[in-house]
């Protein structure tokens, strides 16, 4: 299903063939992000994803840029995690050759003009404002924060609005010349193409072959439940109540991945049914699972009445108890099973889907498993498994509870935080 080749500088090519698609898909991928960072420039990964669509020495200018893409209905983007940025175009298959050239001109010849810079920062900043505003998106910020403090795994792929504005272009040059190298970049072909590897090593032949600097290790010592609050006048307490996991690399991972879809990520799921058809306390509730190079995390988010928090908190913490002390049933751990199974299968049917399937494992993990052989993983996670990994998980020292909402007094909620 793909082909991986390492060109003679180091830059990696996985090609990712769909002959019976009309489309295709270039993804970049660099091994980059926010964990990279150190506290005084939080936020240049972000920055650095915006201004390279602000011009080139071939495209001095945004809409020089934009236009030849919107000519053919082509969509172009990019976003920045914890530990990679990507920047993507995709076009209709007859047009490879104008994507390729578009999307490497603005890797390899960003200006970055300091009117751009200083733009662009407003923009951000107005970002980090949005966000802020809206509680649901903030307590995903706030969970961060509370697992991992004052590190790069705890603060903002945005950052600060005052780490930002003290970016200089000196900054942004350095790390762009540093991090966007050929050994910490892979380019991901996916859709209906041929013969594009030459195509693809001549339009990123100038890539910098330097050597790029590794993020720290992620320090984790809980010791005992922890909860963090931000204090706002509203009429509904956002919250995520999780607990700490395994990071990428760990065996049961699938095990986690199947946990939180129970819980919390289907319609019919545990939480979905309790919290929001039994009881009526949330519109919204999902659990997640995260899995980074050196960090995981199982969390439930939801939205309740301020009077019903605690009510909210209780039954999401019962279910987790639930799960580690009876485990699960065959069926459901079969319906568990087939969601991943067909949910994997929903989000591969494009080009610009299987691009970022098959490069952030080649990123994250330099290792790529196919869907068949990530569904084989799935399908042999036992019932043992989720009973011992829930038990390992589920207790009260790995628990954490960030909240957005009218309170001031952690100790009302460190009485309920109990497993």
């Amino acid at each position: 299903m793909f082909q991986k080749t390492i060109f003679p500088n180091g830059l990696t090519l996985v090609k990712v063939p769909q002959k019976n698609s009309s489309t295709v898909t270039i993804l970049i991928l660099v091994a980059t992000g926010s964990k990279y960072e150190i506290k005084e420039i939080n936020g240049i990964s972000h920055l650095l994803e915006h201004l390279i669509f602000k011009g080139t020495k071939k495209r001095p200018s945004q809409l020089l840029i934009s236009e030849p893409l919107d000519r053919v209905g082509g969509s172009f983007n990019a976003f920045t995690s914890q530990e990679y940025t990507g920047y993507y175009a995709k076009v209709e298959r007859s047009y490879f050759d104008l994507a390729l050239d578009v999307i490497s001109d603005i890797y390899l010849n960003s200006l970055f003009k300091e009117k751009d810079i200083k733009k662009e920062k407003n923009v951000i900043i107005e970002e980090i404002n949005m966000y802020f505003d809206h509680p649901s998106y903030y307590v995903q910020n706030l969970w961060s924060e509370l697992l991992y403090k004052d590190q790069p795994a705890g603060r903002l792929i945005s950052g600060t609005k005052e780490s930002v504005a003290n970016i200089s272009r000196k900054d942004i040059l350095n790390y762009f010349n540093t991090q966007y190298t050929a050994k910490n970049t892979i380019i991901v072909v996916a859709g209906n193409f041929s013969n594009i590897e030459k195509k693809v090593q001549r339009a990123f032949s100038s890539i910098k072959q330097k050597k790029s600097f590794v993020k720290e290790k992620t320090r984790d010592n809980q010791k005992k439940p922890e909860i963090i609050l931000s204090f706002r006048k509203t009429d509904q307490t956002h919250l995520c109540l999780g607990v700490r996991a395994y990071d990428i690399f760990h065996p049961q991972k699938y095990t986690l991945e199947i946990i939180a879809s129970l819980l919390g990520g289907m319609m019919s799921s545990r939480l979905f049914l309790i919290i929001r058809e039994k009881l009526g306390l949330a519109y919204y509730i999902k659990t997640d699972f995260s899995k980074d190079t050196d960090t995981g995390y199982v969390v439930t988010q939801a939205g309740v009445d301020n009077s019903k928090v605690k009510l909210a908190i209780q039954a999401i913490l019962k279910e987790y108890n639930n799960i580690a002390k009876k485990g699960i049933s065959l069926k459901e751990l079969q319906k568990a099973k087939d969601n991943l199974r067909g949910s994997l299968a929903l989000g591969l049917e494009t080009s610009h889907s299987q691009a970022v399937f098959f490069g952030l494992q080649e990123i994250i993990e330099k290792k790529i498993l196919t869907p068949d052989q990530i569904c084989a993983k799935i399908n042999n996670v036992t019932r043992k498994d989720i009973l011992k990994v829930a038990k390992d998980i589920f207790k009260p020292s790995k628990l954490n509870l960030a909240l957005v909402g009218p309170y001031k007094d952690e100790k009302e909620f460190e009485k309920i935080l109990k497993l």
